[in-house]
């Protein structure tokens, strides 16, 4: 099962009746150059998250420390024409809520498929 498929199907249960997934992205909340310093201390300091993009709303789910693919709980709740982009650099920073993620590259098209879906582009 691929990346975004994992990551709609555990959000799933954490939806609104009628609520359709438009964008699922995987994120990150320390910085990646905490990796340079050490290891240690990036693992201790960061936590995956999960960004899913609704019809609705956009929802930001904790995933834990291993992965990016779980949704366990509902961390902040942004209006759906809240702008993610536009991506740039490898990893993207994005504030939701009270909470800056960082979104890898490879995930840039689903912002800028998130964005478009709601008209903040």
């Amino acid at each position: 099962m691929a990346i975004r498929d994992k990551i709609t199907a555990n959000a799933q249960p954490h939806l609104r009746e009628g609520e359709q997934v438009q964008a699922v992205m995987g994120a990150q909340t320390a910085s990646q150059y905490l990796v340079l310093a050490t290891y240690i201390l990036f693992y201790i300091m960061n936590s995956y998250r999960t960004i899913v993009a609704t019809d609705q709303r956009i929802l930001v789910f904790d995933s834990g420390k291993l992965s990016t693919t779980k949704a366990r709980s509902i961390v902040a709740e942004v209006d759906r024409r809240t702008p993610l982009g536009p991506p740039k650099g490898l990893w993207h920073p994005i504030t939701l809520g009270t909470e800056t993620v960082r979104v890898h590259k490879r995930f840039f098209k689903d912002i800028e498929q998130a964005d478009a879906l709601s008209g903040a582009a």
